[in-house]
């Protein structure tokens, strides 16, 4: 199973209760790998929920801004769906360039840029009043990370809360109650640069919650 098939999180009930396979509030989630401190341009390796800048010349069409799905894929026209996690804008613009001549177009020019990383910040998403990514410049929770997102929506099932992160080179998750944390039954765990926080709720994005349930979840101490 590829390394970020981020699970499969079976957050698929809005039923009010933890339930799922992702194990719940940790005492040692683990702290995350020290990102690489070197200019997006020197190296970067595309991550999930990244926004990609693709421009094909003389090819409107093909040419636009693309999100990184949670397993690591974007879906281009003509292409379909192709691996981009872990690669360096250059290997995904060879990537493109192959899969487009081999086609569809004599000699293809494409280039590829980031237009936002998600791992200079925190990306909340689910079932929150504004899914995004979130600047991280200092000592930051679950709680804190949320509530910049707006906070939970009404259908949103806050006792079912996973965090995805970069341990040791792997995806890793784990789950939390958000209400035994705001009554005090629970720490409230620090998030990092990086981490994906997802909020279980009847309403997410269908595509979302595809990759969710897709996968079975292993332990948080084994690779995702």
């Amino acid at each position: 199973m590829p390394a970020l098939l981020l699970a499969g999180l079976a957050l698929a009930s809005c039923a009010d209760s933890p339930g799922g396979p992702i194990p719940y509030n940790v005492s040692s989630f683990g702290v995350p790998d020290s990102p690489a401190l070197v200019p997006l341009e020197a190296g970067y390796k595309i991550a999930p929920l990244d926004t990609l800048t693709v421009k094909v010349f003389k090819m409107p069409d093909l040419s636009g801004d693309y999100d990184v799905d949670l397993a690591g894929n974007i879906s281009m026209p003509l292409v379909g769906e192709l691996r981009a996690y872990d690669l360096t804008t250059a290997e995904l613009d060879e990537s493109l360039t192959q899969k487009l001549g081999a086609k569809y177009l004599e000699n293809p020019d494409v280039s590829v840029g980031i237009k936002s990383s998600t791992r200079r910040s925190v990306t909340v998403d689910g079932a929150v009043n504004r899914a995004g990514s979130y600047p991280v410049s200092g000592p930051t929770t679950l709680m804190q990370a949320v509530a910049a997102a707006g906070g939970a929506r009404e259908d949103a099932n806050i006792r079912r809360v996973a965090i995805f992160r970069t341990i040791g080179g792997q995806r890793q998750a784990a789950a939390f109650d958000l209400q035994g944390i705001r009554r005090g039954e629970a720490n409230d765990p620090p998030v990092y640069a990086g981490d994906i926080v997802i909020i279980d709720g009847s309403a997410i994005k269908a595509a979302q919650k595809q990759i969710l349930q897709s996968f079975p979840l292993l332990s948080i101490f084994s690779p995702l």
